[in-house]
């Protein structure tokens, strides 16, 4: 996750509006950058006012600022790049709720949602560090320190302390971990976390195309949200959409290789990388659009999904409470779309 921590400081466009100019309920917009990414957020305080929308903007930029401090591998001050780097192990409890998430995700993935694959991202290209000639020998290697099983959390004392604080362990230094496939669904619903306690109950959180959406839009509806087309080329989003989803109460994240990948001898890489065998995946699968009750768990299955491909993405979906599902994949040079029963109820074709 790279975090830009100037535009945690300030953001760098703000827009106020009323969605109504004849006394309607009025919500508010908040557009910037952060986690090497765009944010749009929409809100409706409980009382309408600039000190309102100035509370909510000051809320937000600490809510970025305080994820950047503990789970950015990007910020050299963070809490993971000193856990990561330097060997600490006392850690904050953004970070834990980074790991214990991801390791809830390893466990229901069989592993193939991994944050401890850190090293063969790092390896390919993807993660904190610049990838290079990628041998067998090299993944055999690295494939040592992989596997979430290396970590144990625990609480120790600190100097000086008397309550113990949060901290976790390894077996080996050369284990590490990247929390880039989980973290911005957090970070959705840590904000939106926020704003209720604010007292809102309609808004929309959206940080780089993850999603997290409460109560209604503006004009008392379910908030829509557009899911690209995932073609090569499509690096705008919402210029070419696919389909557009109806949410309340819920998060939703898509995952996909058309924005994130590099041509290598005329192969595409993609930053689906399965944990197990340490290479990229290969297959059909172009993108996957999850909604579930939580963002970061939104995010967890739409990159488990991404790394399963087509058919057993489509099992998975069909045989698990909670998530809903839209697979977009390549039959034969033609996009396919296919969406679970519940998904098919909120979700619009274009």
């Amino acid at each position: 996750m790279r975090i830009k921590t100037a535009a945690c400081a300030a953001i760098a466009a703000l827009l106020a509006f009323s969605c109504s100019d004849r006394g309607g309920p009025k919500y508010y917009t908040i557009d910037g950058t952060a986690q090497g990414t765009t944010f749009h957020i929409v809100f409706q305080p409980q009382v309408a006012s600039d000190s309102s929308f100035a509370a909510a903007r000051d809320s937000i930029n600490a809510c970025f600022e305080r994820i950047d401090n503990s789970v950015s591998g990007y910020n050299k001050e963070s809490v993971l790049t000193a856990f990561n780097e330097k060997g600490e192990f006392f850690v904050d409890d953004i970070f834990m709720d980074n790991f214990f998430g991801s390791l809830k995700a390893y466990k229901l993935s069989d592993g193939l949602f991994d944050a401890s694959a850190a090293p063969l991202f790092d390896l390919w290209g993807f993660g904190f560090k610049t990838g290079t000639e990628v041998t067998q020998a090299m993944i055999d290697s690295v494939l040592q320190f992989v596997g979430m099983e290396h970590f144990e959390p625990t609480f120790l004392l600190k100097d000086g302390d008397s309550i113990p604080s949060p901290a976790l362990l390894r077996d080996d230094p050369r284990c590490k971990l990247n929390f880039n496939a989980i973290a911005q669904g957090y970070t959705a619903d840590y904000i939106a976390f926020k704003l209720e306690e604010m007292g809102m109950e309609n808004f929309l959180v959206e940080i780089g195309g993850e999603v997290y959406a409460k109560g209604v839009n503006p004009k008392g509806k379910m908030w829509n949200v557009g899911i690209d087309r995932p073609v090569d080329g499509n690096n705008s989003p919402g210029t070419d959409v696919q389909a557009v989803v109806h949410i309340q109460n819920q998060g939703l994240v898509t995952s996909g290789d058309y924005r994130k990948f590099y041509m290598k001898d005329g192969k595409k890489i993609s930053h689906s990388i399965n944990p197990k065998t340490g290479y990229p995946v290969d297959h059909n699968l172009l993108s996957a659009t999850v909604v579930a009750k939580e963002a970061m768990a939104a995010d967890a299955y739409a990159t488990y999904l991404m790394v399963l491909g087509f058919d057993k993405a489509k099992e998975v979906v069909e045989g698990t409470e909670g998530i809903e599902a839209l697979l977009i994949y390549d039959d034969n040079g033609s996009l396919q779309v296919w969406m679970s029963q519940g998904m098919d109820a909120i979700a619009d074709s274009q």
